[in-house]
């Protein structure tokens, strides 16, 4: 049996003919400029129908039929390793079961399989791992499952807590994530849940309650991306965040009144420092006061002290030098000083009647004032 390939000779002539006995027929001129590319599904029918046709003729053209339709299944195939990448996306394509590239969004062209294996990952996407809790339900009407098993931790203080949050993440390196990582989802819940029962450990129950929430985020997402990097998963985290920090249901109550108590405990001690603070000052700057007006007195004491010993030693060598003048004007000051700013009396004591009765004016004149305030 023979099969005809090619275009045949016919009629004696030159000219070509097809492989149905008619001659080929010729491509229309392509226009000038740009050309435009025959649409697929077109080209795909076109071959669909030739293909029907040829089959449907007898035997000697069952052979060309068969040539024709494996090289319709043959462009059908090739064809398949088109691929589209979405901007959000990468892909990693794998050559008989090996890394060979990585593809950026935007339409691209892989052998088909099993040649090649495209996997694509969503890089930009952010993705959500719960601990402690799942949610049910529907972004309206969303429910919250606690697990205990998860969310109750042991603190620095030997308490328990109770804690549900979330961590946010996203693929750094799409080659370590697809082949060093098997399963995501649960390889960063656990890596979280270890983080978290570690900086929980080296704090204290109040710090989780109140305001070491943030530090202990903080020092959860350090650890936990080293964690991640120590994989070599390619993962970044985004955050960690806490949801619910509470102390467990059984106690909660007791916990609470501890919580009152504390408060109350912290009320009066900032009473007591505010007294303090009002008290110890004013007493400071008593006793300044006191310690400067002591100075001062003593500082006049003193400064008299050493003017009457100047005095004295000044009066003293003047003593040495003339004794009597120095008595007797002594005494005259002393007398003037005494008797200066008093009512005297005068007496002669040479007569033999003795004392003589007198009219004291001063006496007169101070009764006499004393009537006119009165009236």
């Amino acid at each position: 049996m023979k099969f005809n390939t090619g275009f045949r000779m016919a009629r004696g002539d030159n000219t070509p003919q097809g492989p149905w006995g008619k001659p080929p027929p010729a491509p229309p001129p392509s226009p000038p400029g740009n050309r435009e590319t025959p649409d697929f599904n077109d080209f795909l029918q076109k071959l669909q129908d030739k293909f029907k046709q040829n089959f449907t003729k007898g035997k000697g053209n069952s052979s060309r039929g068969i040539g024709l339709a494996l090289l319709v299944l043959l462009a059908i195939y090739l064809l398949s390793g088109f691929y589209k990448v979405e901007p959000e996306e990468k892909a990693v394509i794998m050559r008989f079961g090996q890394f060979n590239r990585i593809a950026d969004s935007g339409l691209n062209y892989h052998l088909p399989e099993p040649f090649e294996e495209v996997i694509k990952e969503g890089v930009t996407r952010i993705n959500r791992v719960e601990v402690g809790f799942r949610s049910t339900g529907t972004s309206h009407q969303r429910a919250q499952q606690d697990l205990p098993e998860e969310s109750l931790m042991l603190t620095g203080d030997e308490n328990i807590v109770d804690i549900n949050f979330e961590v946010q993440w996203r693929i750094s390196d799409i080659r370590k994530f697809i082949f060093n990582l098997r399963n995501p989802e649960d390889t960063v819940k656990s890596a979280a849940e270890s983080a978290m029962r570690e900086v929980i450990g080296r704090n204290l129950i109040a710090s989780a309650l109140a305001e070491g929430r943030l530090g202990i985020e903080q020092q959860t997402q350090v650890l936990l991306q080293h964690i991640l990097d120590s994989y070599d998963v390619g993962v970044e985290l985004v955050t960690v965040r806490m949801l619910k920090v509470d102390p467990p249901t059984e106690v909660i109550d007791a916990f609470r009144d501890v919580q009152t108590a504390r408060a109350d405990k912290e009320r009066a001690q900032n009473e007591a420092e505010a007294y303090r603070n009002d008290i110890i000052p004013r007493a400071r700057g008593e006793a300044e006061r006191i310690e400067q007006e002591a100075e001062g007195y003593k500082q006049q004491i003193v400064a008299g002290a050493q003017g009457d010993s100047s005095r004295f030693l000044a009066i003293y060598d003047k003593y040495k030098n003339a004794k009597e003048v120095t008595k007797r004007r002594m005494y005259l000051e002393t007398m003037q000083e005494i008797l200066d700013g008093m009512n005297k009396i005068i007496l002669d004591k040479g007569g033999n009647s003795g004392a003589v009765p007198y009219l004291s004016l001063n006496e007169l004149m101070k009764k006499k004032d004393k009537e006119a305030a009165k009236q």
